[in-house]
């Protein structure tokens, strides 16, 4: 239930128990004390007063989110449908990718056992991750959008993802985790300065850039946490070490373009 509602079905609850106190004496209800406080319901709700914004968004009603999170959640696209794959079919932009679905999501970046040269010990694509990759690819073909330089990190669910999509990569480990779960300012720097000359870097003329990765490394330099896995985000490099953040991508949303 929303917030907004909730406040709603309060006061309602709050304005049912005075009539009844007003006919027969009742005391004081109990619910009251069940019930959250109304600035509490109303606190975050656009269009209540005293609120200033919505907390939670897609992918979770109410929940506590990051702000990366919320970045992505809130996230409005400056290009889509027809407008967003004709500037696609020009070329001149970085498409991110986080990798598609994997069996399970935890930080394999951290775990002692994790090898980079051995996908045994790593998070693997499942089916729908495999399916997602497949249905880019045939999308990126149908839409005849031009890919130039594929990117990838060097964990298998990123690399391959990036085989599985467009048929080859060249691994980078500039897209790599930091081996930690969480990171200090200085990480978070460190992971922003790896990225930045990929996102950043003018594809050549007719093309774009496909670079996939992993959400900590996007969200390091953007400050969008990509989310779910298989978001892409539509970057266009200004040539003087910048971007526009133009739009962002679902697996499935590629066909309806």
């Amino acid at each position: 239930m929303t917030k907004r509602l909730k406040a709603v079905e309060l006061f309602l609850a709050v304005g049912l128990v005075a009539g009844l106190a007003a006919c027969g004496g009742a005391e004081t209800p109990t619910a009251l004390e069940t019930e959250p406080d109304v600035a509490a319901q109303s606190e975050g709700v656009e269009g209540v007063e005293g609120a200033e914004s919505v907390e939670g968004g897609e992918g979770g009603e109410g929940g506590d989110y990051s702000a990366g999170e919320q970045a992505n959640a809130d996230f409005e696209d400056k290009l889509s449908g027809s407008e967003l794959l004709s500037a696609l079919q020009e070329g001149g932009h970085v498409i991110y990718f986080r990798h598609a679905q994997t069996e399970k999501d935890y930080a394999d970046q951290a775990d002692p056992s994790m090898s980079l040269d051995d996908c045994e010990t790593q998070r693997k694509l499942n089916e729908v991750g495999i399916g997602q990759a497949e249905a880019i690819r045939a999308a990126f073909t149908e839409k005849a959008i031009p890919v130039g330089d594929v990117i990838a990190s060097e964990y298998c669910r990123a690399w391959q993802t990036a085989d599985l999509a467009f048929g080859t990569h060249e691994k980078n480990a500039d897209l790599n985790f930091l081996p930690f779960e969480d990171y200090t300012d200085e990480q978070v720097e460190e992971m922003k300065s790896n990225v930045m000359p990929l996102l950043t870097a003018v594809p050549a003329d007719g093309t774009n850039t496909v670079i996939v990765g992993h959400d900590d490394i996007f969200e390091a330099a953007t400050g969008i946490y990509p989310d779910p896995q298989g978001m892409a985000y539509v970057l266009t490099p200004d040539g003087s070490g910048g971007f526009i953040i133009q739009a962002n991508m679902l697996p499935e949303e590629w066909a309806n373009l």
